[in-house]
């Protein structure tokens, strides 16, 4: 069965999904909006086919996901303004019942993160969250005294291991691991000592990007750039690049994004200029390939690395990074 056929019998089986309940809503959002739902299971059946062939097929699936989603939202708000079937007085000594949970806006984020690139055909890489000097910073061309070493940035727990400062340890390991060609994306949690504020904090999330084979250049980058930021935000969405210094890219670049939160007009998340930077990017340096033994001679590559809650904050115009720490209910069930 070809993959037109598979969206065409899932999308009958969403509309043919009876919801009466919330225990059918529950079965119903497990099985075509969980983490292993029948949707995303084709995405990645999507590696084979054409370049053509995947924008056609990547914008079928998008919509059958929308139709999920539509019947969920849907569904979930009859059954919340459905009367009650009797009006009996209230048990107070009963067992509390507990809400029906939802996706967490970061994993929402991430999820479709993954998914546009997974388009692409970039993969997952995964890695460990406590990591050693060798790939959390040597590996990656940072000096033995760059600042980012210092206590002020990372939480040591000894003097060889820390909590990850970013993903990026993940791409070393791919690297060491790997033959090229390489395209992975590395999405996960990292830690670094900073101030709270509606712009910061000590914990959060990351996705970056590995692509390395024969003849990658700068534009390569900015192509894939460009079409993930038109993915994620829409047509409309203005994209700049500013030069800017990473020890394990050169040249490097931070990308920003016309801010929608102010619409352009200048707020506190844009820093009052109408864009908001949203991933550092650049061409692998070639000391970060020979570490992994890769032939800068033969190989090049381009990485890119962007924070998830800057992402949520502005799909979804959020002004205060804290909220996605504070577990309100009221917040999340927005979601």
């Amino acid at each position: 069965m070809g993959l037109s056929d598979q969206i065409e019998k899932i999308k009958k089986e969403i509309n043919e999904h009876a919801i009466s309940s919330k225990e059918e809503m529950e079965q119903f959002r497990i099985a075509f909006l969980g983490s292993k739902n029948k949707i995303k299971d084709l995405f990645s059946s999507m590696k084979s086919l054409s370049a053509e062939a995947k924008k056609a097929v990547g914008k079928d699936l998008n919509d059958l996901k929308q139709i999920a989603n539509n019947k969920f939202h849907s569904s979930k708000s009859s059954l919340d303004k459905s009367p009650r079937k009797n009006d009996k007085k209230e048990d107070l000594s009963a067992p509390a019942t507990s809400n029906i949970g939802s996706r967490h806006p970061i994993s929402i984020v991430r999820n479709e993160i993954e998914d546009i690139f997974a388009r692409i055909g970039f993969n997952i890489s995964k890695g460990p969250e406590i990591e050693d000097d060798w790939h959390n910073f040597s590996a990656l061309n940072f000096p033995e005294d760059h600042p980012a070493r210092d206590m002020q940035d990372t939480f040591f727990i000894s003097n060889d291991y820390a909590l990850r400062t970013h993903t990026s340890s993940v791409q070393i390991r791919v690297m060491e691991n790997t033959a090229p060609p390489i395209r992975t994306i590395s999405p996960g949690r990292v830690f670094r000592n900073e101030a709270i504020s509606a712009r910061a904090h000590c914990i959060f999330h990351q996705v970056e990007g590995l692509y390395i084979d024969k003849g990658v250049s700068f534009a390569d980058l900015k192509q894939v750039l460009y079409y993930f930021a038109k993915e994620m935000f829409g047509e409309n969405v203005s994209v700049r690049f500013r030069p800017s210094y990473f020890p394990f890219t050169e040249p490097s670049a931070e990308m920003d994004v016309s801010c929608n939160i102010c619409g352009g007009k200048g707020c506190n998340i844009c820093k009052y200029t109408g864009f908001v930077e949203i991933l550092g990017c650049g061409m692998v340096d070639p000391n970060v390939l020979e570490n992994c033994n890769i032939d800068n001679d033969i190989y090049s590559g381009y990485a890119f690395g962007m924070g998830v809650e800057r992402m949520t904050m502005l799909k979804y115009g959020i002004n205060d990074l804290r909220l996605f720490f504070e577990n309100d209910i009221r917040f999340l069930k927005q979601f």
